[in-house]
């Protein structure tokens, strides 16, 4: 009977699991379990269910390919993994705009109705949403919705995007401030904590 690679018992941490996949490719496995489906979710918000799948798979075959440069004093390799599907999702960003102006217009989210019960009348308030979305830079898109979406940090959106964190905190005052104004709600009365801290 076969058991785990001495190693692969005494990995802790992502760094630790990336740098012994260069000597034992199956350690890699664990990132991928442990964050496949998050960022399946995120892709999948971003550009559909279909177009999800192969997001997840494109970004753990290139973060294989490329695992002898991550940066092993980074624990977690999440924000990595998440700038790798951004930027795959960044190439594709025309599909995007287009499935959020579509949204804008009908009202209709294939998206959210392949996953949200009763997504009609949560949809319906989605299309000024959704066309604001679409009027962002991609960058600032990328940022908001890695905060919105995926629920990274500052600091992790800074890691993942290869940024300052006072870039991120720009980027995301300004997207923020643009889908207010976009909404109907003006930007100099509304204030969120989150923006000073």
């Amino acid at each position: 009977m076969s058991g785990p690679p001495p190693q692969a018992e005494r990995v802790a941490n992502d760094a630790e699991a990336v740098a012994g996949s260069l000597e034992q490719p199956e350690l890699f496995a664990r990132l991928y379990d442990r964050y496949a489906p998050d960022i399946h979710r995120y892709a999948a918000r971003r550009l559909g269910e279909a177009a999800a799948d192969d997001i997840t798979a494109d970004t753990f075959l290139t973060a294989f390919r490329i695992r002898a440069r991550y940066d092993r004093t980074r624990p977690s390799a999440r924000p990595w993994l998440y700038g790798i599907a951004a930027n795959l999702i960044g190439k594709q960003r025309r599909a995007e705009v287009r499935a959020l102006r579509a949204l804008a217009r009908t009202g209709h989210d294939p998206v959210a109705a392949s996953w949200v019960e009763d997504t009609d009348s949560r949809v319906a308030a989605q299309g000024p949403l959704a066309d604001a979305l679409a009027s962002l830079s991609a960058g600032d898109r990328h940022v908001l919705l890695l905060v919105a979406w995926a629920d990274l940090t500052y600091q992790e959106v800074a890691e993942a995007l290869d940024l300052p964190v006072g870039t991120v905190r720009s980027r995301l005052n300004r997207a923020r401030r643009k889908v207010r104004t976009a909404l109907g709600a003006d930007p100099a009365f509304v204030s969120d904590p989150a923006e000073v801290a």
